[in-house]
C-alpha cells in the first residue's frame, strides 16, 4: 500500500467520529454473556451480532450457516467487494467465552481511563466489533477492499469440535485469513502450536497387596513409568510440552491398583514434533506382561507454522501499519486458535488482528479503549492493500 492509496486524515477522522459508537457496540455485545457450553445464550448472542452486523455493515449478501445439536451454530455471512476485486479474505471470529452464566454479577464491563474490563472483551468481542466498524468505515469512503466472509463459531473455547469441518470449508474457498483472535501485547501472531489432549489407562491386576506382593500387576506402577517416559519426550526448546495434568488410580492402600488414568496436554511447532508424538503415544508398552495400556485422544489442533504465504502476508500488514505511524510486531504463541485450521490448509493467516489489550482467561481481561481506534484503522487500511 503507498501512501496515496488512502486519505490518511480522512480514515482517522471517520473512525475516531465512531469511537464512542465502538465503545457502546462492545458494552452492549460483551453485556451478553456466550459460554461455550449453554446453547440458549450462545443463540441469543448470534442473533445480537448478526442483527448488529447489519445495522453496522448493512446486510450480508449470503449466509450459510452450520449446526451441530449441542454447540453454538456456526454462521458464514459474506460481504462482496463493493468496488470490484475478485478477492476474498476469511475473518475468523468465534463468539463463545470461558466465562459462565453469572459472571457479569460480580465482575460487571467498567471502563476506566483507556481501561475496559470485563468478560470477553479481550477475548475476543472487541476483535469482532472493530471488523464489523472497518468494513463500515471502508465502504461509507467507497476504498477498496476484497470480499469478506465473516466466519462466527461459537465453541472455539472448547475445541472448534463442531465448527472445524465448516471453518476448513470457508477458509477453503480461498484469500488470505484473518483471525480477529486479541493480540499479544499489540503483536500479530504468525505462528501457534499445534495442541494435543491424550488419555492414558493402565489396566493391571489387583492382588492383596500385602499378602501377594509379588503377584498381580499394578496398573500405578505402570502409569508412574510412563509418566516419567512421556515428561522425558519433552523438549523445551523446540517449542514441545508433554504436560500430565491429571492422574486418577487405584482404590485401596491394600490393593494393588487394577486402572489408573491419565490426562495429558501436549503443545508442538511443528508437524515434525507432532510426527514424532504420535509414535511416542502409539509405542506405549506395559513394563510387566500382566499389565495393559490403551492410548486415546489425539489432536485438537494441528500446528500453525509461520510459512511463507503467512510470511509474506505479515511483511504486507506490517507495511500498511508503518504507512499509519506504528510499528506491527509478530510473535509465536503457545495456545491455539481457529488460524491453526487454515495454516493447515496451506492459507496465508494474520492471526491476533484484534483488540490490544491483556488478561485473556483471567479475571483482569482488558482492552485499550483507544486501541480500538488504531486497530480499527489497521484493518481498514489493510483490506485496502488487500484488494
Amino acid at each position: 500500500m503507498t501512501d496515496d492509496t488512502i486519505d490518511l486524515p480522512a480514515l482517522r477522522n471517520e473512525v475516531e467520529a465512531r469511537h464512542e459508537r465502538m465503545i457502546a457496540d462492545l458494552v452492549a455485545y460483551a453485556s451478553l454473556e456466550t459460554p461455550s457450553d449453554d446453547v440458549d445464550l450462545l443463540e441469543a448472542g448470534l442473533a445480537w451480532i448478526e442483527s448488529w452486523l447489519t445495522a453496522t455493515a448493512g446486510p450480508a449478501a449470503a449466509r450459510r450457516v452450520h449446526v451441530v445439536e449441542g454447540y453454538g451454530d456456526t454462521v458464514t455471512l459474506e460481504y462482496p467487494s463493493p468496488t470490484g476485486s475478485s478477492e476474498w479474505v476469511s475473518a475468523l471470529c468465534h463468539y463463545d467465552t470461558v466465562w459462565s452464566e453469572g459472571t457479569l454479577a460480580d465482575w460487571p464491563i467498567t471502563i476506566d481511563g483507556d481501561v475496559m474490563t470485563g468478560p470477553g472483551v479481550f477475548d475476543m468481542k472487541s476483535g469482532l466489533i472493530q471488523l464489523g466498524h472497518a468494513i463500515a468505515v471502508s465502504d461509507g469512503l467507497g476504498l477498496p477492499r476484497p470480499g469478506v466472509r465473516i466466519v462466527l463459531n461459537g465453541d472455539e473455547e472448547v475445541g472448534s469440535i463442531a465448527s472445524r469441518s465448516a471453518i476448513e470449508a470457508e477458509v477453503s474457498r480461498g484469500g488470505a485469513v484473518l483471525v480477529f483472535e486479541s493480540a499479544a501485547e499489540g503483536a500479530v501472531k504468525t505462528a501457534r502450536k499445534g495442541v494435543g489432549i491424550f488419555e492414558v489407562e493402565t489396566f493391571g491386576v489387583e492382588v492383596h497387596a500385602g499378602l501377594h506382593p509379588r503377584s498381580g500387576a499394578s496398573a500405578i506402577d505402570e502409569m508412574a513409568r510412563i509418566i516419567l517416559q512421556l515428561h522425558g519426550a519433552a523438549d523445551i526448546d523446540a517449542g514441545t510440552s508433554l504436560n500430565v495434568g491429571i492422574v486418577q488410580g487405584g482404590t485401596r492402600t491394600n490393593v494393588r491398583a487394577g486402572h489408573a488414568r491419565a490426562s495429558v496436554d501436549v503443545r508442538v511447532t511443528s508437524s515434525d514434533e507432532a510426527a514424532r508424538v504420535e509414535a511416542l503415544f502409539a509405542g506405549l508398552a506395559p513394563h510387566d506382561p500382566l499389565a495393559r495400556v490403551q492410548v486415546t485422544g489425539g489432536w485438537n489442533r494441528p500446528p500453525m507454522e509461520r510459512t511463507a504465504v503467512t510470511a509474506a502476508l505479515y511483511g504486507r500488514a506490517a507495511a500498511v501499519a508503518a504507512t499509519l505511524g506504528f510499528e506491527l510486531r509478530e510473535v509465536s504463541v503457545g495456545g491455539a486458535s481457529d488460524g491453526n485450521f487454515a495454516a493447515a490448509l496451506g492459507c496465508a493467516v494474520l492471526d491476533g488482528v484484534g483488540g490490544v489489550g491483556g488478561g485473556a482467561h483471567a479475571r483482569h481481561e482488558w482492552i485499550s479503549v483507544a486501541g480500538m481506534v488504531e486497530r480499527s484503522e489497521f484493518v481498514v487500511a489493510l483490506l485496502a492493500d488487500l484488494a
